[in-house]
């Protein structure tokens, strides 16, 4: 019985080192060792070459149709995980709806208290009645939103409320502060604020364009 090293027997069978010795650790090829050496035993080898090639065959018959289920399995992994991406954004979107609806809502309550507010207060109605008529009327309940109001507001809140431009804001900002340092008995000034008090007193003068 002849035998060759594993490179010659590669060479012999025109296949990669590799592939000889998978044939060794399948037992299609039969191995000797002589001083740590690993030989192929080569009429062995040539009995047994068409079972190697049959078996070869059905080894990369099976390693394709595995590929292919893997890659069936991965096109349905891919199809579920955008579906379920698709679902995520559509419930995002619903929500984020639903939540700018609320704030719609809110803010048009908030809107209709503030323009009674406005209107009651700067026309000289007692707080209390623009309190209840805010709070009691169809626009918003009582339990929604709750405001206390003072007689004297900032000049920032009564500038807002007269819904004055921005550009004009800092010349009637400018008079106002020159008026409160001369004491004009119409202002106030807590912790380096100006107060108003619009239901006892007129601000022409100082609203002036």
């Amino acid at each position: 019985m002849k035998k060759m090293t594993i490179a010659d027997a590669a060479e012999y069978f025109k296949v990669s080192k590799e592939a000889i010795h998978n044939r060794i650790r399948r037992g299609s090829l039969d191995c000797i060792v002589e001083n740590g050496v690993k030989y192929v035993a080569v009429e062995s080898a040539k009995n047994n070459t068409a079972a190697n090639t049959v078996g070869d065959n059905r080894y990369t018959q099976y390693i394709e149709q595995e590929n292919e289920r893997l890659r069936e399995k991965v096109d349905t992994l891919e199809k579920e995980t955008t579906r379920l991406r698709d679902q995520r954004e559509q419930m995002l979107i619903d929500e984020k709806i639903k939540v700018e609806q609320i704030y719609k809502e809110r803010d048009a309550q908030l809107r209709s208290v503030l323009h009674v507010v406005a209107t009651k207060f700067l026309s000289h109605v007692n707080a209390d009645t623009v309190i209840q008529e805010g709070l009691g009327g169809d626009a918003i309940n009582a339990d929604v939103v709750d405001i206390e109001i003072d007689e004297w507001i900032s000049l920032k809140s009564f500038l807002k409320l007269k819904r004055i431009k921005d550009k004009e804001k800092k010349k009637i900002k400018s008079r106002f502060a020159e008026a409160a340092e001369n004491d004009d008995e119409r202002l106030s000034v807590r912790d380096g604020k100006i107060f108003l008090n619009p239901s006892h007193y007129a601000y022409s003068d100082l609203l002036r364009f």
